[in-house]
């Protein structure tokens, strides 16, 4: 709160009009994502809809907390340098209003018509049209400048895991009718009778691991979203990781190490990546001295600076000189980790060099990727809260119109459990995947497999969804953000 009193009122009114786009998307996401989480358990009359949601928003609030932010900063690493950790605040308000409008208004505009459409592709195209819009306002090589390594994994991931589930979800199914008889997992439900006893159970079952996975995958990705926020428009109080006392203060060494790699290796960036080390070895009296502290707005007063350019150019509005320095430290530290990133991708870089490229990035990031509990716990709620409010037309969708028959217990148990699994490994291991992609494509693997057909008209206007919201994401957010920019 001391570093919110501390802020400009337009920054303070900001802050809070791109908090509420935030807290808005989560709440979309929880509606149209976690949807999913619940469908099957809600449909088959398993669970009343209010202790599935209630379910649902605790075991996502376990996944968030344990699931960590390695797809958090997987997303947020597609944006370059210079918008995600800006010097001075000064295009995060740009970046931000882009980021959530253009997903928060697909997101609204396909669950309005019921269609289960991807939370992680809307956030994703907006990411990239970001990055997009921002090489075009400052006349750079759009193929250069914007990591698309780095989106191609990110879109890999995304396009692998729909097949994954469709197929293993399919023969999941054939698996269970194969070995199990019970006539009462095959049939869909009959008006408010819920399902016999153990088939409830493993419908819990499995609504409880895609609730968790859910929390380690798409939850990360709200933790991702809010740090832009708070960071982008305060990097001064929220520039460095308080715990990360070491790292903080062996910042000015590791970047030294990493120059003669930069040098040798760099890409068109190498330039500012250096003057960045520069700084940073400028600094080190600051950072040896206070610490962490730097990083939570104590300590440090009066310590000198070299605030170059990337520092935000010494004293702000609204900054005193430690903030000036926090924030022109998050900004070197990326321009560092993002020729590093560069170094260890370039094929023709050796063996050894791109080693030590890897280990030294993995040196810096810890100083400037961290969430703070209050950020899980506020993604948590939005999700939850999402959840209670808009599942019934997912639900519906799953239920009744993917196939031309109505979904079982076994169809249901099936796609969540091929589901749970898919999503909690790419959360554990940093890939961004989509909960709806994996758990819709899933239901359709077991229609195949029961030879109930699917309905090839919803089926089409899906894969459309799927289909347009790259490029009609991407297309909005880079012209939300060129327009705002130039303006």
């Amino acid at each position: 709160m001391s570093a919110l009193a501390a802020t400009p009122p337009l920054l303070q009114a900001a802050l809070f009009v791109c908090f509420l786009l935030v807290c808005a998307f989560e709440f979309a996401n929880g509606f149209h994502d976690t949807a999913n989480a619940v469908a099957t358990v809600i449909y088959t009359n398993s669970l009343k809809p209010r202790i599935a949601v209630v379910l649902s928003a605790v075991m996502n609030f376990l996944g968030v907390i344990i699931g960590g932010i390695a797809v958090a900063y997987a997303l947020v690493e597609i944006l370059p340098a210079d918008v995600l950790s800006p010097p001075n605040g000064s295009p995060a308000v740009p970046m931000l209003v882009s980021l959530f409008l253009t997903a928060l208004g697909w997101n609204i505009l396909t669950w309005w018509f019921g269609i289960p459409n991807s939370s992680s592709h809307c956030i994703i195209g907006a990411l990239i049209g970001v990055a997009i819009g921002d090489a075009l306002v400052n006349a750079r090589n759009v193929g250069a400048t914007v990591d698309w390594d780095q989106i191609w994994n990110v879109l890999r991931s995304l396009a692998i895991s729909p097949v994954l589930g469709f197929i293993g979800a399919g023969l999941l199914f054939l698996l269970v009718k194969h070995l199990i008889r019970d006539p009462h997992l095959f049939e869909p439900p009959e008006g408010d009778r819920p399902p016999a006893g153990w088939v409830r159970g493993l419908l819990v079952l499995t609504c409880t691991g895609v609730s968790f996975a859910h929390g380690t995958n798409d939850g990360q990705k709200s933790i991702g979203l809010i740090m832009l926020t708070v960071i982008g428009l305060m990097p001064a109080a929220f520039s460095l990781n308080p715990a990360a006392d070491q790292q903080i203060r062996h910042l000015p060494e590791t970047a030294r190490s990493a120059a003669p790699l930069i040098e040798k290796y760099g890409s068109d960036q190498k330039k500012e990546a250096l003057d960045a080390i520069q700084r940073l070895e400028q600094d080190g009296p600051a950072l040896a001295s206070a610490g962490a502290n730097i990083g939570s707005g104590e300590g440090s007063e009066g310590v000198p600076s070299a605030a170059g350019p990337g520092a935000g150019n010494g004293t702000t509005a609204g900054q005193s000189k430690p903030a000036a320095i926090r924030a022109g430290i998050r900004s070197d530290v990326y321009q560092v980790v993002s020729e590093l990133k560069q170094v260890a991708k370039d094929k023709g870089v050796p063996a050894d060099a791109k080693a030590e490229a890897g280990r030294l990035r993995g040196e810096l990031r810890p100083a400037v990727e961290y969430a703070p509990w209050w950020v899980r716990v506020l993604s948590a709620l939005c999700i939850g809260c999402g959840t209670m409010i808009g599942y019934k037309r997912i639900v519906q969708t799953l239920g009744e119109r993917l196939g031309k028959m109505h979904l079982t217990p076994a169809q249901g148990a099936s796609a969540e459990l091929v589901g749970a699994g898919l999503i909690a490994t790419a959360g554990f291991t940093g890939l961004p995947v989509s909960t709806t992609h994996i758990i819709t494509s899933g239901v359709a693997g077991t229609m195949v497999g029961a030879r109930a057909g699917v309905n090839r008209g919803m089926i089409m206007r899906i894969v459309l969804a799927w289909v347009l919201t790259l490029p009609v994401t991407i297309a909005a957010a880079a012209g939300l953000f060129y327009l705002m920019r130039s303006v």
